[in-house]
C-alpha cells in the first residue's frame, strides 16, 4: 500500500479555461525547432550543418562540457536554420519535416544492466530531459543519483492532468519506470485515487494537499531530502513515457499531449503534438483576437512568455493564453468590491465564492517594495525550509547561509506560489535561479 503524506500549506488558484478531456491532433508543422534554452545548464555545441538531412532521433546538438549528452531531432528532414542571437548564442535548430518520417533505429527491450540503460538514453538523446537537484539543471551522466523522482501530477493553475494524458499509454509508462529503476531507486509521487498507485518497480507516495503538492521538489523534501554532496535526478511524467517508447519500439517518439488552456482560448482542450512544433500550429485560430493576449509556454505561474511563432519547449506540458490587461481601466480602482478578482486575503468579497473560476491577467497590480513581510511565504510553502530567510540569504550573497537554509533542495518553481502571494512583488523565482547559479559556479 502506498504511503500517504498530507500537506497543510499551499494555495489552489482556480482559473477559467481548464482544458476539457478531449484530444485532437495538431495541425502538421512544416518546420520544427529544438530550443537549447529549454535544457537549462547546457552549453550547446551544434553537430549538424544547414542543409544536412537528419532522422528523428539523430543528434542536433550536444553539451560542450559533456559531449556524450545528445539532444535529438523530433522529426526527420532537412536542417534549414541554426538560429543565433546576440554573441552568437544558439536560439534554435530548425528542421523542415519530411512528408514521411524516418526514424533512427535503437535496440528494443529494457537492458538488464543500469549502465546499458544509461548508455541507451544518452545515445537516443533522451537523457537530456533528465534534471538534477541540486541546482535544478540538466543532469550530468557522471553523477550517481541516490534516487530518481517522478511526479505524476501537476496542480499549478491550468496545468495538464497527467491521469488523462497517460490513458492508453500505461504500458509505455511502466516500461519507462522499469528502465529507470535499473539506474537508481525510483520515487513516484501521485495524487489521491490515482490509477498509477499500482505502478511496479517504484516507491509510490500519495500526496494530499494544495498547490504546489505536485512539484517534484516538494515531494523530494518530504520523501528523501537532498543534502550537500548528494544528487537526485528528476524526470517529467510524460518524459517517462518517452523512455518507455524507446525501449518498446526502438525509436525516439517525442509526441506530447499538451493542454491548450486559459481564459482567452475559445475551446480549451488537449492537443497531440511533437516537441518543437510551432505554437501557432497548436493554438491556431482557437484564441480570441479582439484583445491583447499573453501566450505562455507553460502554466501562468512558472511558464515563459512566448508567441505564436515560438516553438514548444522540451519540457512543455501546456500552452496557456491569458489577457495582457495592459488596457484595463477600473472604476474606483482598489476601493471597488472586486467580485471578479482573486485574493489570498479577505480584502475582496470574492473569498465568499471559493469555487469561482477567475480570469486573471498579467498585471502586477502594485509596485515593488524593498521589504519581505513575515509569514507570507510560509503560509503557502509546504517544504521543511525557511523560505523568507533563504531568499534574504540569496539577496545578500551569503553562500554559507544559503547552504544551511536548504538551497540544494529547491528550484525556482518551488517559489512560484509564494511569488504570487508576495505583497512586495519580489521576483522570487528569478532570485532563486540567480542563487542556484551562484552556488553552482562557486562549487564548480
Amino acid at each position: 500500500m502506498a504511503n500517504v503524506i498530507k500537506l497543510c500549506k499551499g494555495l489552489d488558484i482556480n482559473l477559467k479555461g481548464k482544458a476539457a478531456a478531449e484530444v485532437i491532433a495538431a495541425k502538421p508543422s512544416k518546420v520544427f525547432g529544438l530550443v537549447p534554452d529549454a535544457f537549462y545548464g547546457v552549453k550547446p555545441k551544434i553537430v549538424v550543418k544547414e542543409g544536412e538531412t537528419v532522422k528523428a532521433g539523430d543528434a542536433l546538438f550536444v553539451d560542450k562540457l559533456h559531449p556524450e549528452v545528445k539532444f535529438a531531432s523530433p522529426v526527420s528532414g532537412k536542417v534549414t536554420l541554426v538560429e543565433r542571437g546576440e554573441r552568437r548564442k544558439v536560439l534554435s535548430i530548425q528542421v523542415e519535416a519530411d512528408a514521411e518520417q524516418q526514424y533512427a533505429a535503437f535496440s528494443k527491450g529494457v537492458p538488464a544492466d543500469g549502465k546499458k540503460v544509461l548508455e541507451a538514453l544518452l545515445e537516443s538523446g533522451l537523457f537530456g530531459y533528465m534534471m538534477q537537484r541540486p541546482y535544478a539543471v540538466t543532469a550530468c551522466p557522471e553523477d550517481t543519483p541516490k534516487a530518481i523522482f517522478v511526479s505524476a501530477f501537476a496542480d499549478m493553475p491550468l496545468a495538464a492532468d497527467f491521469e488523462f494524458v497517460v490513458k492508453g499509454q500505461e504500458a509505455d509508462f511502466q516500461t519507462g519506470i522499469d528502465a529507470l529503476s535499473k539506474i537508481a531507486k525510483v520515487c513516484l509521487g501521485v495524487k489521491p485515487g490515482s490509477a498509477l498507485e499500482g505502478t511496479k518497480n517504484a516507491q509510490v507516495t500519495v500526496f494530499k494537499g494544495k498547490c504546489p503538492a505536485g512539484n517534484v521538489g516538494v515531494q523530494i523534501n518530504h520523501i528523501n531530502p537532498v543534502n550537500k554532496g548528494e544528487v537526485v535526478w528528476t524526470l517529467g511524467a510524460e518524459e517517462v513515457i518517452f523512455v518507455g517508447r524507446l525501449f518498446n519500439t526502438g525509436k525516439v517518439d517525442l509526441t506530447r499531449t499538451i493542454a491548450v488552456a486559459g481564459s482567452e482560448v475559445k475551446a480549451p482542450k488537449y492537443v497531440k503534438a511533437l516537441v518543437g512544433a510551432k505554437i501557432n500550429d497548436i493554438v491556431g485560430d482557437n484564441i480570441v483576437t479582439d484583445k491583447a493576449v499573453r501566450v505562455i509556454d507553460g502554466n501562468p505561474l512558472t511558464g515563459m512568455k512566448s508567441s505564436l511563432d515560438g516553438f514548444i519547449g522540451a519540457h512543455t506540458t501546456e500552452i496557456t493564453v491569458i489577457p495582457e490587461g495592459d488596457k484595463t481601466y477600473e472604476l474606483l480602482g482598489w476601493i471597488s468590491p472586486r467580485l471578479n478578482e482573486f485574493s489570498v486575503s479577505r480584502s475582496y468579497l470574492s473569498w465568499l465564492m471559493p469555487k469561482k473560476e477567475y480570469t486573471l491577467d498579467t498585471r502586477v497590480k502594485g509596485g515593488h517594495r524593498h521589504m519581505i513581510f513575515s509569514g507570507e511565504y510560509d503560509s503557502v510553502f509546504p517544504m521543511d525550509i525557511y523560505p523568507e530567510q533563504l531568499v534574504k540569504a540569496i539577496i545578500a550573497g551569503d553562500i554559507d547561509r544559503m547552504e544551511q537554509l536548504g538551497i540544494y533542495e529547491v528550484a525556482p518553481e518551488d517559489f512560484a506560489v509564494a511569488e504570487f502571494v508576495d505583497s512586495s512583488k519580489v521576483e522570487l523565482q528569478r532570485i532563486v535561479r540567480e542563487g542556484l547559479d551562484m552556488l553552482r559556479k562557486e562549487n564548480a
